[in-house]
């Protein structure tokens, strides 16, 4: 069976960003995963119970590990602490993939659950530092490769080199 991947909800087209907004440019790209039924598609902060629009949210004090170790907390734009929300939001990610048995994901890079490669810095003015989101850093500690939509080539070489290990069994 060829490897499924979970991938961000907001990458497929669906309006589930904090501002109601999605990131679709991927859609054309993925479109052929998605008929061969390999993609979950999953919006974490959705999952968790967040509406759409949300305030946004930034990680304070470190990353999502960070966050899931307790040791940093997630506040929204006005200063209300949502950590709960968002470590909520990483474990039903994971169980997402665990259950449709995903060996990757495809994450929208920059959010404070999705973020694979940098994630906004806590002071909401707009900088970004190395660090992953709370999902992402979950995933990838129990064993799921995580993908940044900035890291298409990378990923989709990585879905090429699965099809050809899976078709030489």
């Amino acid at each position: 069976m060829k490897s499924r991947i979970l991938v961000s909800a907001c990458l497929m087209g669906y309006n589930v960003r904090y501002n109601g907004s999605h990131k679709a440019q991927l859609m054309a790209t993925l479109a052929a995963l998605q008929d061969e039924n390999r993609l979950v598609i999953h919006c974490p902060e959705l999952a968790a119970g967040l509406p759409t629009p949300r305030p946004s949210a930034e990680i304070v004090g470190g990353s999502g590990e960070d966050v899931m170790q307790a040791c940093a907390s997630v506040c929204d734009d006005s200063g209300q602490d949502v950590t709960a929300h968002y470590q909520l939001a990483a474990w039903l990610a994971l169980r997402a993939a665990q259950d449709a048995g995903c060996e990757a994901a495809l994450l929208t890079d920059g959010s404070p659950t999705c973020g694979c490669q940098t994630i906004y810095d806590g002071t909401f003015s707009g900088h970004r530092h190395s660090g992953m989101g709370v999902a992402a850093a979950l995933l990838s500690q129990q064993g799921i490769r995580v993908f940044s939509d900035q890291q298409l080539d990378a990923f989709l070489a990585w879905i090429e080199e699965k099809d050809r290990h899976e078709n030489s069994l």
